[in-house]
Order: structure tokens, then C-alpha cells, then sequence
């Protein structure tokens, strides 16, 4: 995947260029965070279909998001019986991690217990894939995450939005909004991806797996 900097400001661009285990923990909140970035100019474009799908969640449990001290909005309340508490942070990003890290260290909760919804490049438009831990394949807010966080080991919901036509720069083309063509079909996908979200959190890492890892047709 070709490697994306975003400058030490903060800068839009999320993407550049172990075997974890499942652990069991005492608390039974879960941490779910929709990656994007901030502004309406943002809103509709690839890179923010993490937080697309984190707002349908947010509106599945009738919650609505409220500013925290920890650089995130915040919505609490039940998903799918689960206590959850669905996060947007306030940065750029590639600046991610910060928000994820304060937000963890405000609930008292390990990484283990976080749900990370983003957009990828390597998957198929509207395809789902659900793991626990592994690398960031290029993508800048992950990589944030991972090192404010110490781990990798913490879950993620990866959306995939497929790869740049042609010779179009990867930057580029995950800060341009879907297609009028994706765009028809976008609801749908993520609908499935807050399902697998629901799956993941209600029965496990390995029914959500086989549930959603098929390919959209």
C-alpha cells in the first residue's frame, strides 16, 4: 500500500505506507470509535465510513453524541444488550490516537475492549473484515492508535472501500466522497458492517468472522 504522510499538523491523510489473542476482562463496557476526520467537507468521503457506521449505531441505541473531555464525542447507552460507549474523536487521523488513549484511560478499560471502525483499501467495496490485533496495512490512524495505546492487540471493523482507479494517488482517493454508483449500494453496506459490529461484540470474534467475511457480490 503506498504510503500516505500526513504533516505534523494533522493533516487529513490517514493511509501510509504478532498473533494477538482474545482476553477476557472484568469490565463489560465496550469502547467502540469510528475513525474520520473532522468537518463537514470530510463527512462524505471514503476515509470517514468508520464514522458512518458508528452513527447508525448511535442511532440503532436512540443515543445521541455529546462533547468529551477526552477529545471525543461520545454516545452511551446499549447496543445489542452490550454496555457501550460509541466515540468520534476530535483529530485529524493520523492524530487518532491521543483521543482513543485518553478516552480508554477515562473508563478504565484495556484496549481489548475496543472496537476500531475504519475504512480499507485492501478490501472490496462494501466487503467487512473483523480481527483482533495485527498491523495497521498503511493506515495512519491505526498506526496512531497502536502507538499511543502500546498494542495492537484491540479489535477492528475494516470497511472496505476497494483501490484507486488507475494511476489516481491512494491520498487522494480516500478523501474524495463514494461514487454515485457506491453511493446507491452505501446503505446497505453499512448496515452489514454494524452488524458484524453487533456480532462481534455479542458472540465473538470467530462467528463474526464467518458471518460477514464473505464478499458483497
Amino acid at each position: 500500500m503506498p504510503d500516505i504522510i500526513a504533516s505534523p499538523s494533522g493533516m487529513p491523510g490517514g493511509y501510509g505506507g504478532s498473533s494477538p489473542r482474545e482476553v477476557t476482562v472484568a469490565d463489560d463496557r465496550w469502547i467502540i470509535v469510528g475513525l474520520g476526520n473532522p468537518g463537514p467537507e470530510y463527512a462524505g468521503t471514503r476515509h470517514n465510513v468508520g464514522q458512518m457506521v458508528l452513527a447508525l449505531l448511535a442511532e440503532r441505541m436512540g443515543a445521541r453524541f455529546k462533547a468529551n473531555r477526552t477529545r471525543n464525542d461520545i454516545a452511551e447507552g446499549r447496543l445489542a444488550g452490550q454496555v457501550v460507549t460509541l466515540a468520534r474523536p476530535h483529530s485529524y487521523m493520523n492524530l487518532s490516537g491521543g483521543p482513543v488513549s485518553a478516552l480508554l484511560g477515562f473508563y478504565k478499560l484495556s484496549p481489548e475492549r475496543t472496537v476500531v471502525l475504519h475504512d480499507e483499501l485492501d478490501v472490496p467495496f462494501g466487503g467487512v473484515r473483523v480481527k483482533l490485533g495485527g498491523g495497521d496495512n498503511g493506515h495512519n490512524g491505526l498506526r496512531s492508535i497502536s502507538a499511543s495505546l502500546g498494542t495492537r492487540d484491540y479489535y477492528r471493523v475494516r470497511f472496505g472501500i476497494g483501490r484507486p482507479p488507475g494511476r489516481m494517488d491512494a491520498a487522494a482517493f480516500v478523501l474524495r466522497d463514494f461514487s454515485a454508483a457506491e453511493r446507491k449500494d452505501l446503505p446497505f453496506y453499512v448496515d452489514r458492517a454494524a452488524d458484524a459490529t453487533e456480532a462481534l461484540i455479542t458472540k465473538g470474534l470467530a462467528v463474526a468472522q464467518n458471518a460477514f467475511h464473505a464478499d458483497p457480490p
